[in-house]
């Protein structure tokens, strides 16, 4: 007992040491980017309102689409900032988009250079009062608001299949303008200049260049610098395991390991009453890997699995939170 309790560690006290310093260090930046994630998030109105006063929507209003957006599993749908499922849209890209072609459309057509830069202005200028809490948007931006609700009414109240949703996914006209309120806010947010930056409050994010949304310096260094360190700190480490045995292993690894035959091994009772979990366990297994299988498919036909319907039993936005379709 005592040659066994004091033989020496697979690896050395000084591997440990740097291991438990590299996780302290990680789990410091991530709390500090935490931090600024809420200190720094974009805030959200408690009106917004168009150029004459009228209201258009609240924050109730952009936390309920929130919920709703969620309710219906959306986010294993599409995404919001780029997070979620890729199979539909990206409502913040959408939303931006198809807003920014009305608006320029409202103000004379994409021909028109005026048209053009006023659509990038109203985009870009951030009329948000942090005293009042209330955000005005322009006329156009609200005309479009108004069309892009008949839009996702629309989209998501089609009694068909064909978008990969359930029939029907969302008819209620309430809903409907709440969850038109969360992407308009979203798209806000990624489009209107932070309050004495030259970004938006996503760092531009997502590209847009009918609003004169581009990725920031900013963005590409940090981004450029990532990699490097990723990279450069793999190579580093993989060198340094490499060159110093006093990092790696101790050769404990050379010890001879020898087996029983199988005929030799008696079951115990244990072991045999663990059949039955074995058995329920595979057919578990099975079942989510055909649910995964069938998510995968919608990939390549939204309304129809080899002739079948399937959305109208197990929509897209079901089979995606299968574990097996991550």
């Amino acid at each position: 007992m005592n040659e066994s309790s004091n033989q020496p560690l697979l690896i050395s006290k000084g591997w440990i040491q740097a291991v438990a310093l590299v996780m302290l260090f990680g789990f410091f930046v991530m709390g500090l980017l935490a931090y600024y994630t809420y200190t720094d998030e974009p805030p959200i109105p408690f009106q917004v309102v168009d150029a004459s006063g009228k209201g258009l929507f609240t924050g109730p209003d952009i936390i309920a689409g929130q919920e709703i957006f969620l309710k219906n599993g959306l986010m294993e749908y599409g995404s919001i900032f780029g997070h979620g499922a890729w199979l539909g849209p990206d409502y913040t890209a959408d939303y931006l988009h198809r807003a920014a072609e009305l608006t320029t459309t409202y103000y004379g057509g994409s021909a028109s250079d005026a048209a053009r830069q006023q659509t990038i202005s109203d985009f870009k200028t951030n009329r948000y009062d942090a005293a009042t809490g209330v955000l005005t948007i322009s006329a156009a931006q609200a005309d479009a608001f108004e069309r892009m609700t008949a839009y996702y009414a629309d989209f998501f109240g089609t009694p068909t299949t064909k978008f990969g949703l359930r029939p029907k996914a969302i008819t209620d006209p309430e809903q409907i303008r709440q969850l038109t309120a969360f992407f308009s806010w979203s798209a806000w947010a990624g489009s209107a200049l932070r309050p004495h930056k030259n970004y938006s409050y996503t760092n531009n994010w997502p590209p847009e260049s009918l609003v004169g949304n581009s990725a920031s310096a900013d963005t590409m260094l940090w981004s450029v610098l990532s990699l490097i360190a990723l990279l450069g700190g793999i190579g580093l480490l993989l060198a340094a395991f490499g060159r110093w045995n006093f990092l790696g292993w101790h050769g404990r690894e050379e010890q001879r390991i020898s087996f029983r035959p199988p005929d030799e091994v008696m079951l115990t009772p244990a072991q045999r009453s663990c059949a039955w979990f074995f058995l329920v366990m595979a057919v578990l297994f099975l079942m989510q890997t055909l649910l995964g299988g069938a998510g995968e498919h919608y990939r390549a036909e939204l309304s129809n699995f080899f002739g079948f319907d399937l959305a109208r039993v197990l929509p897209n936005t079901t089979t995606a939170s299968a574990p097996s379709n991550r």
